[in-house]
């Protein structure tokens, strides 16, 4: 099965149907614009949204779905007016690919959060009518404020992860100044968001304390990542010698748990930051009031934030924990994504395992 377009031939694998099972499939991609970087794509991280939208999750699924918004690859062609990327240069695409350009969020490279809305780099709609498809593909085409520098000396299997999973928690750090040496950070769930949570707290010179259901992260926790504590969450005594003692929070946990628990322990003034979808979000008012404390949710980030937390890895020597994978493997990662057995982000080798059969 195939897609007509007015690009050349792209290999990629797609999902037909809401059973999510990808497989094979053959599209075109848009031809080069002006403005457009064409990109060979090296590596492509997998993501619990690959999950939501090859399986039909919020009934908006737009077949055939080929996933993946964690891209990283190499510059083969540039436009005309392409002035910030060279052929062969490393970069990086994240969860969108367009956006207006023009309203006040836009104007300041939070593209996210543009008014009339960003289109996604996969199951999106383009503004010329067209469905966007993703990264388990062999190259894209995009236009290049939506692109982003990898430095050369840093692995582009290990920058993938970040145009997701490290944006998603870089973010919302910085935003609500989670950045500040000697404070202490709380972090909720101990999976791809989690873990690059606890390393952008210790990078930032935080106190680090890990929250998880399963003490069988705590080895992991402290010694792989460098928490500097672990709890478990259904521990009570545990999360009571915690009472007041953290500045700021980070949620990464999509499942449904309690939040008056955790709202107990921030200090007055205290930062509780939302980045996990969990069915309902319900907690005391006076849990919320007394202590002044804030909630605050978050997505992704803008390309400024975008090229700032690459740039911060890049200097500081943060790499995410990764698993990579052939393109044939997708599907079973999936299906470990959803079980949570993985350590912490699957990578798909695309420029190597991604052949014509």
């Amino acid at each position: 099965m195939s897609s007509k377009g007015d690009g050349e031939h792209c290999l990629g694998w797609a999902a037909r149907d809401a059973s999510g099972v990808l497989s094979p499939y053959k599209f075109n991609r848009r031809s080069l614009g002006n403005d457009d970087v064409h990109i060979k794509i090296t590596h492509c991280g997998v993501c619990y949204a690959d999950v939501v939208w090859t399986r039909n999750k919020h009934g908006d699924s737009k077949y055939p779905v080929v996933p993946g918004h964690e891209i990283a690859g190499v510059v083969t062609k540039v436009g005309s007016n392409v002035h910030r990327f060279n052929v062969g240069d490393h970069v990086g695409v994240g969860t969108y690919v367009n956006s207006c350009r023009d309203c006040e969020y836009c104007n300041e490279k939070q593209e996210v959060s543009c008014s009339k809305g960003a289109v996604f780099t996969f199951n999106g709609v383009d503004v010329d009518g067209t469905i966007t498809k993703g990264g388990y593909a062999s190259y894209i085409v995009v236009h290049e404020r939506y692109c982003f520098t990898i430095p050369k000396g840093y692995p582009l299997a290990s920058a993938a992860p970040l145009l997701c999973a490290g944006i998603t928690v870089y973010s919302p750090m910085v935003r609500h100044n989670m950045n500040q040496p000697g404070k202490s950070l709380g972090v909720i769930g101990l999976g791809g968001l989690g873990h690059m949570a606890v390393k952008f707290g210790k990078a930032f010179g935080l106190s680090v304390t890990v929250f998880s259901t399963s003490i069988s992260k705590k080895v992991e926790a402290l010694s792989l990542l460098g928490a500097d504590k672990f709890v478990v969450s259904s521990n009570q005594e545990e999360m009571r010698a915690l009472a007041k003692s953290l500045d700021f929070i980070i949620d990464t946990a999509s499942g449904d748990h309690p939040f008056d628990p955790y709202m107990s322990l921030l200090k007055t003034y205290g930062v509780f930051v939302l980045v996990g979808f969990p069915s309902e979000v319900k907690f005391s008012p006076a849990s919320l009031n007394i202590g002044s404390k804030i909630v605050a949710g978050s997505i992704t980030g803008g390309t400024k934030d975008t090229q700032e937390m690459i740039d911060f890895c890049a200097a500081k020597g943060i790499h995410p924990h990764i698993e990579v994978i052939p393109i044939e493997y997708a599907n079973e990662a999936l299906e470990r994504l959803i079980n949570r057995d993985v350590k912490y982000r699957f990578v798909i080798d695309i420029e190597n395992s991604l052949k014509e059969n």
